[in-house]
């Protein structure tokens, strides 16, 4: 059996109702040999039903599993691996079901196709945490299904019972000694039934789940031989650059390409159709360098008169007016206790745009045919991406072929609900086959064009006023939010933006702690495009909920890890259980500090799972620094401790970059101010400080952990800089001379 995928054959929509037993076996015989199977199981919640309410079972000869006559079992991976890990948890949970030999499972990405929709989503996606949660009885029933076949073909050969046989490291065993590899198998269990049903192993008799499993691309990607979205390319691609409007949805006024075009090795300067109704220039030519020293020789004026033009400053100032003003309550409770409470707190929270600034910038392979167009891009979202391909090209949904290509990176940037950068994309390849080009168009943004490019993190302004008794209880918490919805005017705006609520705006606050809450909010707009950023409004709700907790344990001059727990009671029994993890491993109120050195403690949950962190700092010459940081996770049961543990020291190291002087996104007259990292602040490796991960043992479903790990850090650090300087710190990043 090949290795490689046949997408069209495996992506065809079968017939109304899903494709017929015979039909499967024709199809699985055409596309190859060996055993491949295949299925969808359609969503069972409100995303699904509302990306595809009248979603049918999809069979796909060959689109989860195949296992080959040389005995390797490729798994078809129905997400995007963008540093996450899920290109190697995907194949254990097919493997430990399977009872397959580890060295011989491989992993490929998966093109777009109904296939591979999310479970729960309805729509193929890599987002929300939901991988793992997602997938994790799906890929399970792929590997105990294949096993089943597996085992019927050897029955049927040696004459046996199927009850008499077992599995193990990749084979049918038969107790008179006999075994078959499954290479040698796979032809004959294709022809076998696939079962309705399977029974799923204990947990207890595990061999891959909860064990620690080096990734697969580990090895191509430390030694540079790992392919990218931006490494690709065909043979006769040109590269085009673009220059985008300076503000948003500007367009052009006057260009003058003369210069661009006298350039050696540009082909084409064309005026194309850009993201929220701007119009751009591409440069086509036949590499990056002539591209971009083109883009750089173009004379362009900017007609900027018919958009808005955002200000930093006059922005934070309007929210913050806003924040004083009644809301569109998202939680009621009774306030009435404030104005009389003994004690209070009243605090201002200011959070920038942030951009996503993955290490690779955004890009994409296009080529367009007179009646077909393939693309080859690392996308998030391919089921909304594929149908903005098709529309833009003027194309049916079939003429379309999306691959997907492993990302450097995303963060959510690769999830964009309007494809901004696969349109624009395929606009440039419409607009080159029009000036009577033909070829594929490999379309690069560069780093400056990735971080003025817009769909930040929303800035953000919080305004609390909290009623505390003469012994720290809290009496009455009124909150306001005003920030722009990165939900509205998208496909998920029906289901999570309720009575003109952004669920992604408030989630995270007030839970797990019993207080009265009333929290309001503010939908401000604003000519700069948002999207949701790792961990989503979590992002600044857990800064501002665990700073202003740990500020109601000082007034109430309780151990701010006792007051966490008296707020919560009893009936959050895994916040708790991390938290207590955290707080043993670390030795916190045990163990004496350095000199100079202070305990900062912060918890939340985001995406079902708990992460608790414990971590020292100290402050030398203003400048703060992170030297330890002790996590207590609960995320159900662990897939691979070594995956859970990269996705909590990467979002550390990434909620710790939020924190450090230069981390903010600003405008003036609506022109984005920052464009490379001399200038846009991440963190770097020695800012990374000692962390220390530990999970909290469970055999529950898994929960989500691509971004839990990150919303507690911010506010942990920010409670320790507190313990050594006074200061509450209520801006991100932290600037100590202020506070």
């Amino acid at each position: 059996m090949r290795t490689e995928w046949i997408n069209q054959a495996a992506l065809a929509r079968p017939p109304e109702g899903g494709m017929s037993r015979r039909s499967f076996m024709k199809a699985g015989a055409v596309a190859t040999s060996g055993l491949v199977l295949g299925f969808f199981m359609p969503g069972a919640n409100k995303f699904a039903r509302a990306a595809d309410a009248a979603a049918k079972p999809v069979y796909a000869p060959n689109a989860f599993l195949r296992i080959a006559p040389d005995n390797s079992v490729t798994v078809m991976v129905n997400r995007l691996e963008f540093g996450q890990g899920v290109h190697t948890a995907l194949p254990m949970l097919i493997a430990e079901e399977l009872d397959a030999d580890w060295s011989q499972m491989r992993g490929e990405l998966a093109p777009a196709g109904d296939a591979y929709k999310d479970p729960a989503f309805g729509m193929q996606i890599t987002g929300g945490s939901g991988t793992i949660a997602h997938s994790f009885t799906q890929y399970r029933e792929i590997g105990a299904k294949a096993r089943a076949m597996l085992i019927a073909a050897a029955a049927e050969q040696w004459k046996a019972s199927p009850a008499q046989l077992s599995t193990a490291s990749g084979f049918v065993l038969h107790p008179d000694g006999r075994k078959a590899s499954y290479g040698s198998l796979a032809d004959a269990a294709m022809k076998q039934p696939m079962p309705a049903t399977v029974a799923l192993k204990d947990a207890k008799d595990f061999r891959f789940i909860g064990k620690p499993v080096k990734r697969i691309d580990a090895l191509a990607k430390s030694s540079g031989k790992q392919q990218f979205g931006i490494d690709f390319t065909l043979p006769d691609a040109k590269v085009a650059v673009v220059a985008h409007p300076p503000v948003f949805g500007a367009r052009v006024a006057k260009l003058d390409a003369s210069k661009a075009r006298a350039i050696k090795g540009v082909i084409a300067v064309l005026e194309i159709a850009t993201d929220r109704g701007g119009r751009g220039v591409a440069v086509i030519a036949d590499g990056y360098w002539p591209a971009r020293q083109g883009r750089e020789a173009l004379a362009i004026e900017w007609d900027t008169s018919a958009v808005e033009k955002v200000t930093t400053s006059k922005q934070m100032a309007q929210f913050k007016a806003l924040s004083k003003k009644p809301g569109t309550v998202a939680r009621q409770a009774d306030v009435s206790k404030l104005a009389g409470a003994p004690k209070k707190i009243s605090a201002v929270y200011e959070f920038p745009y942030l951009a996503h600034a993955p290490m690779e910038p955004l890009n994409c392979v296009v080529d367009l045919k007179a009646d077909s167009c393939t693309v080859w891009a690392g996308t998030q979202m391919q089921t909304v991406d594929h149908a903005a391909i098709a529309a833009t090209a003027g194309l049916k949904g079939e003429q379309v072929t999306l691959n997907t290509m492993m990302a450097g990176g995303g963060f959510g940037r690769r999830a964009v609900p309007s494809s901004d950068y696969l349109v624009e994309a395929v606009n440039v390849a419409k607009a080159y086959r029009a000036a009577g080009k033909s070829g594929p168009v490999k379309v690069i943004w560069s780093r400056e064009d990735d971080i003025k490019g817009g769909y930040y993190r929303p800035s953000h302004v919080h305004r609390a006023d909290i009623g505390l008794d003469a012994k720290g209880n809290i009496l009455a918490w009124d909150h306001a939010i005003v920030g722009q919805s990165i939900i509205s005017g998208t496909p998920f705006e029906p289901f999570m933006v309720k009575d003109g609520v952004d669920h992604t705006m408030v989630e995270g606050m007030g839970a797990p702690y019993e207080v009265p809450l009333k929290l309001s909010v503010h939908n401000a707009k604003a000519n700069v495009p948002v999207l949701w950023w790792r961990s989503v409004g979590s992002t600044h709700t857990a800064f501002v909920m665990e700073t202003l907790v740990d500020e109601a344990a000082h007034v109430a001059k309780m151990d701010p890890v006792a007051y966490r727990k008296k707020l919560m009671g009893e009936k959050h029994v895994r916040h708790l259980a991390a938290l207590d993890l955290a707080v043993e491993k670390s030795g916190y109120g045990k163990r004496k500090l350095a000199k100079g050195r202070a305990w900062g403690v912060a918890l939340h949950e985001s995406f079902g799972s708990v992460v608790a962190y414990v971590v020292e700092a100290s402050v030398a010459k203003g400048v703060p620094k992170l030297h330890k940081v002790t996590a207590g996770v609960h995320c159900n049961q662990v897939v691979n401790p070594l995956t859970i543990e990269a996705q909590v020291q990467g979002a550390v190291l990434m909620a710790l970059g939020t924190t450090l002087p230069g981390a903010a996104i600003t405008l003036k007259d609506g022109v984005v101010e920052q464009q490379n990292f001399g200038d846009y602040t991440v963190a770097r490796m020695p800012d990374m400080p000692q962390v220390d991960v530990y999970t909290v043992a469970s055999s529950d479903a898994p929960t989500g952990m691509g971004e839990p790990g990150l919303p507690p850090l911010a506010p942990a650090f920010a409670n320790a800089l507190f313990t050594l300087t006074g200061k509450r710190l209520r801006k991100l990043p932290f600037d100590l001379t202020t506070a």
